[in-house]
């Protein structure tokens, strides 16, 4: 394979465009899809990539790498009629960086090792803004091999890039993260729901918790927002549900309980109900709030 691989590159979301923008500015070539032409034509105006028509055209890359919503659009644009494997080769490389549960990426890539077509799940953290500026923390499952061919994509894309293991482990590190994070989050608001109930001044409380050991990225990142009800959205909060519930499925697989990310599914369920899909995960203040009783 070339030094500067050729790229297929699947979903221009939220994510996905920021993630292929900084591709094409590292120089590599590139060829787009997304579900939404229109949106493959204008990334493609705007930074000058080729656009595919169908999955299966993106194939003739050297690398496809996909970041879409969940594991049945990972699986219809990898493995559906139209999808990459139809126009596959042997030796192709499919990167997923989608979330989608290890169970998923392992039974994608048992499918695409049918075909003699390599596989990465490769997660990643980190939200819109450091997709944009190629500092996202990308953690990869997979082939010593594969890993590093696509670690120069890896590289151009994010700040920390970790090979965690095999296939879908991956998915795994990523999920425990993220529930993790959809934890903090929740506790930090009800953290200020408390101090505002105390009457304790808010800013004197977050900059010592910021600069104490309850200091965490949650507080510094969602802390603001709740407190503004600025949900413009980084991570959406029905993104943030599906990936808790997969961490949960994992982990009721291995035998092992995640109380507090269960607690955490709850709020986000409830963030569901009352419309906040859409918004960003700070946005669980709302239901915080509705459970108080009471407004930041």
């Amino acid at each position: 394979m070339a030094a500067s691989p050729r790229v297929g590159f699947i979903g221009l979301g939220i994510m996905g465009s920021r993630m292929a923008a900084v591709l094409r500015r590292g120089g590599f070539e590139l060829t787009v899809w997304n579900r939404t032409a229109e949106r493959a034509r204008e990334f493609a105006a705007a930074h000058g990539a080729a656009v595919a028509e169908r999955p299966a055209d993106v194939a003739a890359a050297d690398v496809v790498i996909t970041m879409v919503v969940d594991a049945e659009q990972v699986r219809r644009v990898l493995l559906g009629d139209d999808g990459v494997l139809a126009g596959a080769r042997p030796g192709l490389l499919c990167v997923d960086m989608s979330t989608i549960g290890p169970a998923g990426a392992r039974e994608i890539g048992a499918a695409l090792a049918e075909r003699q077509v390599h596989f990465v799940d490769a997660p990643v953290s980190g939200s819109s803004p450091r997709a944009e500026d190629g500092t996202l923390t990308i953690m990869a499952g997979g082939d010593e091999a594969d890993f590093a061919r696509a670690r120069p994509l890896f590289e151009a894309m994010g700040e920390l890039v970790v090979h965690v293991g095999a296939v879908g482990d991956g998915q795994t590190v990523k999920l425990i993260n993220n529930a993790v994070a959809a934890v903090n989050c929740a506790t930090v608001g009800e953290a200020l729901l408390v101090a505002r109930a105390a009457g304790v001044d808010l800013d004197a409380l977050v900059r010592v918790m910021g600069a104490s050991s309850g200091a965490s990225a949650m507080l510094a990142l969602k802390a603001e927002p709740m407190r503004r009800h600025d949900y413009a959205t980084l991570f959406k909060l029905e993104h943030m549900l599906k990936d808790v519930r997969l961490c949960l499925e994992a982990g009721e697989a291995a035998g092992a309980p995640f109380t507090f990310a269960a607690q955490a599914r709850e709020i986000l369920s409830a963030g569901m109900g009352r419309g906040l899909g859409d918004a960003d995960f700070a946005a669980l203040i709302e239901v915080l709030e509705g459970q108080a009783g009471r407004r930041l």
